[in-house]
């Protein structure tokens, strides 16, 4: 079966970012990202990539973009103009993620059968970009594993998985 999973950290408000960039630094987050999203095909929009310094090792980029001009420099990368144009770029693999931001997330959702979050226990009233509303009767809740707060660590957090019911 294709699995096309959302992966994101957000704030108790939903809050993914302000400015393309994180609100937070959570270091275990970071670690559990990669190890989930290496060797598969990540889906985001142009202004995600654009906040990479460069492409994420050993992951294929799908850049969605309205501009049909947006050229990337970088193997392992391409572009297309809409998140229908990328899903079909992942249906044949075992398993794709959708990577941000928040408007990719939207239209990715209904693609989507798999949530891996990172729920951060604080909010973020100066963010600009939060994750979409998760609806409980779509989403089924299947694991959960709490994070306290730590030296490297600001806030506690709470790793949660969902599929679709």
């Amino acid at each position: 079966m294709n699995t096309i999973a959302m992966i994101a950290a957000m704030g108790e408000d939903r809050a993914l970012g302000k400015d393309n960039d994180l609100l937070w630094h959570l270091p275990d987050d970071f670690k559990r990202f990669k190890n989930l999203t290496s060797g598969h095909k990540i889906i985001m929009g142009r202004k995600t990539f654009e906040s990479f310094p460069k492409p994420l090792p050993n992951r294929f980029h799908i850049v969605v973009t309205r501009d049909k001009d947006y050229k990337i420099p970088y193997k392992d990368c391409t572009t297309v103009h809409s998140v229908e144009e990328a899903i079909d770029l992942v249906k044949e693999d075992k398993l794709s993620f959708i990577i941000g931001g928040g408007e990719i997330y939207k239209q990715g959702e209904k693609f989507t059968n798999k949530l891996e979050l990172t729920l951060i226990h604080a909010t973020f009233p100066n963010a600009d970009t939060f994750f979409p509303k998760i609806d409980e009767s779509i989403w089924k809740l299947t694991t959960e594993e709490y994070h306290p707060k730590d030296a490297k660590h600001k806030f506690d957090f709470t790793y949660l998985t969902y599929v679709r019911q």
